[in-house]
């Protein structure tokens, strides 16, 4: 059966990695995505070059805010897969008024969209982020954990969430909602913590840890994650219509362990320096994945360590793809105290 799929954001990493996916299961699948292409956001990400004709693809070049080009996508689309966002906790220190605006109204742009096409568009995944829990109060955080966002990125996140979750109540929209816990993998921007300390040690520079290194995170390969929407993509929605499911590995690290992990896999002495804690840091994460394992019968297939060394091949053999990221690896921030510092 042929679908149209919608999907904004597809030009960064989590989106384009879906694209990727959907593209090569999927032969039969319509694919269009918008993207505003950010710093973040990258042509070369996608599985076709968007300047050549395909019947199987279309890109469009354009901000999720424009609700009059979003509403004539979803017009034409069966499924819409909301990636579009603004992501990183450290540039919204310092620059938080984009996150707002893309984050939030993007979100509410796509949602009256939904609304307005309702009858056409069969299901509506939203794609939130753990973020919006805030620091764990549990050893492992429920979709029922409490939402406590710690960080600009977070509240603008948290507030799409909910306004997805608002949208359903009020006006019945097929709405999933999903918090993905920390992806990594191909494609990852380098101000991301993991393909930072790669090309860290592939310059032979330190790796800069945020305050003692204690901060621990779920990661997922994001192959995994791809999956887990895969299915949610493909289950009755009368069974998932208005859920929330968290997509994590289970498991949590910690920063320091993460850059030690990386130094012996690539057989590294690279020194680790620490720096300033970063604001608004969360202390831990770590997912409980028993509601979409019972439910949907998904769990991840990729452990840690093989991710891990995927991810490190993948970085070693795109040089020409992440040296043009090089210069916004770190970012300059004001701490409460008034200290600028770079993280």
């Amino acid at each position: 059966m042929s679908l149209r799929i919608l999907i904004t954001g597809g030009a960064g990493f989590m989106g384009s990695n879906f694209v990727h996916y959907l593209y090569n299961k999927y032969p039969d699948y319509k694919i269009t995505v918008l993207d505003v292409l950010t710093y973040a956001g990258n042509i070369e990400n996608l599985p076709v070059d968007p300047a050549k004709k395909n019947k199987r693809f279309s890109f469009w070049y354009g901000n999720v805010c424009n609700a009059d080009l979003v509403s004539n996508l979803v017009s034409k689309s069966d499924i819409v897969i909301h990636f579009a966002a603004e992501t990183h906790v450290t540039r919204s220190i310092y620059d938080n008024l984009i996150f707002f605006q893309t984050d939030v109204l993007g979100t509410q742009a796509v949602a009256n969209a939904i609304v307005k096409y309702k009858k056409r568009v069969e299901r509506f995944i939203h794609i939130s982020t753990s973020e919006v829990y805030g620091t764990a109060e549990a050893k492992k955080m429920s979709e029922n954990h409490p939402l406590n966002p710690l960080s600009p990125y977070a509240s603008a996140k948290c507030a799409a969430d909910r306004l997805v979750f608002s949208y359903y109540k009020t006006y019945d929209i097929p709405a999933i909602i999903v918090r993905p816990f920390n992806n990594y993998g191909p494609r990852q921007h380098l101000e991301k913590v993991i393909p930072r300390f790669i090309t860290s040690v592939l310059l032979k520079e330190p790796l800069t840890v945020h305050g003692d290194g204690s901060a621990a995170r779920d990661f997922i390969y994001v192959e995994d994650f791809c999956e887990a929407v895969d299915i949610i993509m493909h289950t009755d929605i009368n069974k998932i219509k208005g859920e929330v499911f968290n997509i994590g590995s289970g498991c949590h690290h910690t920063i320091l362990e993460i850059a030690k992990d990386i130094l012996r896999l690539m057989n590294a002495d690279n020194k680790i320096k620490f720096i300033g804690d970063r604001p608004g840091q969360v202390f831990r994460h770590t997912a409980d994945i028993s509601k979409i394992k019972s439910l949907l019968n998904w769990e991840p297939k990729v452990s840690w360590e093989r991710g891990l060394l995927k991810t490190i091949e993948w970085y070693k053999t795109n040089e020409k793809w992440w040296r043009k990221q090089i210069w916004m690896r770190h970012i300059p921030i004001i701490t409460a105290s008034g200290k600028k510092e770079l993280h």
